[in-house]
């Protein structure tokens, strides 16, 4: 019994000196692994939602909405109200100012078939900018800038609208929502002017309708939009989703 005893004795103290000197993690009598590392644990990153792919039925048209963050919450709203009339598109990503719209377009286009493109860009290109390209700067800081210019805007806007109308689709250019007072990094005013701008630029290619999101907030939706900020409440994103889909409907008609 004291042979046995001496041999155990043995057996653990060779085996802490080989955890020592190997860098094996301590064991429990039964060999498991008692060391208090905690272990790394991947947790998948949730995708929103509204970046999903509708369930397709091929008899159906295939509509593509483009846009920033508004467009993202009333993305949902809009499938839910086209279901059985459209399958509803969108990228997996915030569409932001028109500098990623030009980078992005052939991307988001891709290899299907568009029956209906509804698409908006304003909110990223009016925002400031601090002198290293800082988001959301102060406007009144005389080293900020807008994101894009109004020139500039116009130019890639006019790329994009050409390049959107070649797919034979039928083109809804979206006005810009409001900014209100306080928004951080914007000035309220500005996406009156470059809706304007984008307006008559739409004139001048087209072909392409119009869904003036703008008015319809101005009219419909203000109370529903956060205070000093650009975003919309949930019940807010439903108004909007009304809006769109029913100029997606009237688009649908003259396909």
């Amino acid at each position: 019994m004291y042979r046995f005893f001496d041999f155990v004795s043995r057996t653990v103290a060779w085996t802490a000196i080989l955890t020592a000197t190997i860098g094996l993690p301590p064991t429990d009598a039964n060999g498991q692994d008692k060391s208090n590392a905690k272990k790394s644990v991947t947790v998948p990153k949730q995708v929103n939602a509204a970046f999903e792919p509708p369930v397709i039925d091929d008899t159906l048209p295939n509509v593509l909405l483009i846009g920033d963050s508004i467009s993202i919450g009333y993305m949902l709203p809009v499938r839910k109200a086209l279901a059985g009339q459209a399958n509803v598109f969108r990228p997996a990503t915030n569409c932001g100012p028109t500098i990623r719209g030009i980078e992005q377009i052939e991307i988001w286009i891709g290899d299907r078939s568009w029956d209906v493109v509804h698409f908006n860009f304003g909110l990223h290109d009016v925002k400031y900018m601090g002198p290293t390209d800082q988001n959301l700067a102060d406007p009144s800081d005389p080293t900020s800038h807008q994101q894009v210019s109004i020139q500039d805007y116009l130019t890639n806007l006019r790329q994009i609208a050409q390049q959107l109308k070649a797919t034979g689709a039928v083109v809804i250019w979206c006005a810009t929502t409001p900014i209100p007072e306080g928004a951080k990094g914007r000035v309220p005013g500005d996406e009156v002017r470059y809706n304007a701008a984008a307006a008559a630029l739409m004139d001048q290619i087209g072909g392409i309708l119009t869904n003036d999101l703008y008015q319809f907030v101005v009219e419909n939706a203000l109370e529903e939009q956060k205070k000093a900020d650009v975003h919309f409440t949930p019940a807010g994103s439903e108004l909007l989703a009304k809006q769109v889909a029913d100029s997606i409907r009237s688009a649908m008609s003259k396909k």
